[in-house]
């Protein structure tokens, strides 16, 4: 069998946790951030570990794990 590839876009937007789950930085936080609110803008910091059903999919992108 050949081996597969990694898709390129997914290597660079996701990390792996020690536990074998996907980290991602959060959406919107790039422009437009004056129609949000403190709150909002707060809890967009940092990254988020993606749920079970998102991961799933990142995981088919990243065939040998990162």
């Amino acid at each position: 069998m050949p081996k597969l590839k990694t898709k390129s876009g997914a290597k660079k937007r996701f990390k792996m946790t020690a536990t074998g789950k996907l980290k991602a930085g959060v959406a919107g936080k790039r422009h437009r951030l004056i129609s949000h609110n403190g709150k909002y803008i707060r809890q967009q910091r940092g990254t988020k570990v993606l749920t079970p059903q998102d991961a799933k999919t990142i995981k088919s992108y990243l065939p040998y794990g990162l």
